[in-house]
């Protein structure tokens, strides 16, 4: 009973997460295009278009310190982001049984993650109203993580696509992950890359967080209407 409390509890902080991840991640976004670095994302009309209005109709969230200090501050947001939907990725995979390409799949998936984890609590954690001297190690931590969370996103999709996995749109939202994330850089930053994983996971999540009558009810009703 406790072990299934848990997974519910997992399941419903990913859920949460994703969604303060889509609006926080947002205002991280803006932060970071008020910084000396972050202005040159603005070249880019998709970002600059949306950008310039909602800093402007934002200023008292983004000019309460300098502009170092509310990036790095807002971007604490990602660490417990990245916690949650890394804790409900090891509880699925701990509810299935994979073989072949898809326990591969889900091993690299998972390093990922961890990874994310690590390099994000490096990146916002380890600074505070500006960057220090950890800065260019979190940098190098951070670019591979990143890439290795698309690819194994990505392979993770796929093999949980041929395998059927419910909630269908969460494979989904894992097999685009490389395609969606480059659309989204295209508007804004880099965290928010890792949305599709954040909802596959917030919305497995979902599922999770049900109470088991609920579950088997809906399973019925799901093989009634079969």
């Amino acid at each position: 009973m406790d072990r299934d409390l848990t997974r519910r509890r997992i399941g419903r902080a990913a859920w949460v997460m994703a969604w303060v991840g889509l609006v926080l991640g947002q205002l991280h976004a803006l932060a970071r295009h008020n910084t000396a670095d972050g202005k040159k994302d603005l070249q880019v009309w998709t970002t600059r278009v949306w950008s310039d209005p909602a800093r402007r109709a934002l200023r008292p969230l983004l000019d309460w310190a300098s502009p170092d200090a509310v990036y790095l501050s807002f971007g604490k947001i990602w660490l417990p982001v990245f916690l949650a939907f890394t804790l409900c990725a090891f509880v699925v995979r701990r509810r299935r049984q994979p073989v072949g390409f898809e326990k591969w799949a889900w091993r690299v998936a998972l390093t990922a993650y961890v990874w994310a984890c690590v390099s994000v609590l490096l990146d916002y954690w380890t600074q505070w109203s500006s960057p220090n001297a950890l800065f260019d190690v979190a940098f190098l931590v951070t670019v591979p993580g990143f890439l290795l969370t698309l690819l194994g996103s990505s392979l993770l999709g796929i093999a949980l696509l041929r395998r059927g996995f419910r909630p269908r749109v969460s494979a989904w939202l894992l097999a685009l992950t490389l395609p969606l994330a480059f659309g989204i850089l295209q508007l804004t930053s880099m965290g928010s890359a890792a949305l599709p994983v954040m909802f596959a996971f917030g919305l497995a999540g979902r599922d999770l967080s049900r109470s088991p009558e609920r579950a088997a009810a809906t399973g019925a009703a799901r093989r009634v209407a079969a």
